[in-house]
């Protein structure tokens, strides 16, 4: 992996070089004789979950505040946290676990409050909503583009009407945004990465394609039906939110202060370092070039993660408006954010 010496700000600390961490990127965090984890004044992950990641040698863990920094496995989520999970910025006391898993997942554990901080979809906010604040910056947006629907034949989107279309999971924006385009189909739930296979293989008539399958179905002969962020934009004239970063609440406000201020910075550091951040974050691109890894990044991680900003508060709002006067979410939700 390429280091970031080259364009490293005066005063900026360098980054943990690969060889002086002396492990692997993502090495799970069993515990070596005689040593154990941090404790942790937070609950620990369920029986039965796998153990997080923690991107720190073990015997360096100190002992202090341990925040379980939860995201995707995604090329995206990654170049925001390259400067935590390389020690780029000093994290002031906090030992951050990057714990990894896949959004619908995510959703899930953050529904049990079991996370500290989690990436959770703009759809599962609004069960979370008691729990959980956004924090202001880390979001992803789909600026005239968002989920699509694929299918190996070209279909109007009156099509989808009756149709079975595979969906990456029952809480995720994706599926909330299709049901806004067209409530009428029969949703059949899968893995986000078995999707487009599964379209490509006729297991399915169609599917709804989340990450970097946004970037490659057409070279698999795919056909686009739909894409939920241009629909959203052409309706609205804002961009279409689609996850966020979250806080819990009862973390106190000093904590929830200091944590989501760290955690803009890893945001800063990674878009002031692209060239840095981006070698770090190809490990999680899934066979994407460079160049598509870039173009994804630049999708996801641009202005709109720096701050949501009035335009993007108000396409949350906007969301979550339109979602309970459809039905699709039980009752009305004011977004609350951190500071």
């Amino acid at each position: 992996m390429t280091g970031d010496a080259g364009d490293r700000d005066e005063g900026m600390p360098r980054c943990r070089d690969e060889e002086e961490r002396n492990d692997p990127v993502l090495s799970p965090a069993f515990p070596t004789p005689g040593s154990q984890l941090p404790k942790s004044p937070f609950p620990p992950p369920l029986p039965g979950e796998a153990a997080p990641a923690i991107l720190v040698p073990f015997e360096e863990v100190p002992m202090s505040t341990v925040i379980r920094l939860a995201h995707s496995p995604d090329s995206d989520d990654a170049f925001m946290f390259y400067a935590l999970a390389k020690g780029c910025i000093d994290s002031e006391g906090i030992t951050f676990v990057h714990d990894m898993g896949d959004i619908q997942s995510l959703n899930e554990r953050a529904m049990k409050g079991d996370l500290e901080v989690t990436a959770i979809s703009f759809h599962a906010y609004a069960y979370l909503a008691d729990q959980y604040l956004l924090l202001p910056h880390g979001a992803s947006f789909g600026d005239g583009y968002g989920p699509m629907v694929i299918a190996r034949e070209p279909l109007p989107v009156g099509a989808l009407k009756g149709m079975r279309v595979a969906v990456p999971g029952k809480m995720t924006t994706a599926y909330l945004a299709l049901q806004l385009v067209e409530r009428d189909f029969i949703p059949v739930f899968m893995d986000f990465d078995r999707i487009l296979p599964a379209v490509k293989a006729g297991e399915v008539p169609a599917g709804l394609i989340i990450h970097e399958g946004q970037l490659t179905y057409a070279r698999e002969g795919l056909h686009l039906v739909v894409d939920t962020g241009v629909w959203w934009k052409e309706r609205t004239g804002l961009p279409l939110p689609l996850g966020g970063n979250a806080i819990r609440k009862d973390l106190g406000p000093d904590l929830v202060a200091k944590t989501s201020r760290l955690l803009k910075a890893s945001i800063e550091y990674g878009l002031a370092h692209r060239e840095a951040a981006l070698d770090y974050a190809l490990q999680f691109g899934r066979g994407l070039s460079r160049l598509e890894a870039d173009t994804f990044v630049g999708m996801y991680v641009n202005d709109w993660t720096r701050s949501y900003g009035p335009r993007g508060r108000e396409a949350v709002q906007r969301l979550l408006d339109e979602a309970f006067a459809a039905g699709l979410i039980p009752r009305a939700v004011t977004a609350e954010f951190a500071p």
